[in-house]
């Protein structure tokens, strides 16, 4: 199923089940005509609170050494950009990504440093491991399963205001029982996320290891400057990723894409995957059975 149809704006898209009550949060300020800078932290923020999702924020499984961290990125209409990675302590990963934009001349922070620059800013220091994640780390580890590490669910949330003002976000904990220290796709501005003003946005979730290697969010909307549809943006670098692969589908990569005129589509690489993907559109809720670009 191709997206697209031009939509009215305003707009808010994410990746994964989980990201409709994000949408929420974020329609919430959509609809009263905040920004869409304001709407995708607003609704991400939501989304690191919750206990349930245990692949962001508060909730997300930790790595072998037993301690959660987080990745973050944002971007506004204008392209200005902002980001953390392994972020310890700090529950709002999306926020610090904005911190980092809005108070620095930097672009992303990372570890310690970064964890610092978000206490010091008046970000709250807290435990990130829930009961639930930490259940999960005791039974991985009495199972010696540190070679067998399953997939992960980054929330990536893309928007358009009512005065046409686009931009998105990411936040994760990233893959489950990491290596300390591994870094995916989420943090890295056009890997994981990319905003172009004027043309559109992408986001990425999945094997960030193969999102980073093809700069995935950034060659979908390239493809989107070139004239191609949204899914026909992604699916050119599905298949870029296939032929990496010398035509094998091991990897589990989706992409959503959100074209400056409200034009979306969510695709995913593998049918095993099940990438579904959150809309709201004219107060119209939607859950998007995505597709895939490769059949098993």
């Amino acid at each position: 199923m191709t997206e697209t149809n031009v939509q009215q704006v305003p707009i808010v898209i994410s990746t994964w089940p989980f990201g409709m009550p994000a949408n929420e949060a974020a329609w919430e300020v959509l609809r009263t005509g905040g920004l869409s800078l304001d709407a995708v932290e607003t609704g991400i923020t939501f989304c690191e609170d919750d206990p349930s999702v245990d692949s962001v924020g508060w909730g997300g499984l930790p790595d072998s050494a037993g301690e959660v961290t987080l990745d973050a990125s944002i971007m506004d209409h204008t392209g200005r950009c902002g980001a953390v990675a392994c972020l310890h302590r700090v529950r709002h990963a999306i926020r610090v990504a904005r911190m980092v934009m809005e108070l620095t001349p930097h672009v992303m922070l990372a570890g310690e440093s970064a964890t610092r620059f978000a206490l010091d800013h008046g970000l709250p220091q807290t435990n990130l491991l829930a009961p639930t994640a930490a259940r999960a780390f005791d039974e991985w580890r009495l199972r010696e399963e540190a070679k067998q590490h399953g997939g992960h669910d980054t929330i990536g949330m893309l928007a358009i205001d009512a005065r046409q003002r686009m931009a998105g976000g990411c936040s994760t904990s990233g893959l489950k029982f990491k290596l300390p220290g591994r870094v995916g796709d989420s943090p890295i501005i056009g890997a994981g996320l990319y905003v172009l003003p004027g043309i559109g946005a992408a986001a990425a979730t999945g094997k960030g290891e193969e999102v980073i290697k093809v700069c995935g969010s950034f060659s979908v909307v390239q493809n989107m400057s070139r004239g191609l549809e949204p899914r026909e943006a992604i699916a050119e670098v599905l298949k870029e990723i296939l032929h990496r692969h010398q035509g094998k589908a091991e990897s589990d990569v989706s992409f959503i894409a959100l074209r400056a005129d409200g034009a979306y589509a969510g695709l995913t690489l593998r049918p095993k995957t099940n990438f579904q993907y959150a809309v709201i559109a004219n107060g119209a809720k939607r859950l998007v059975n995505a597709g895939a670009f490769w059949s098993e």
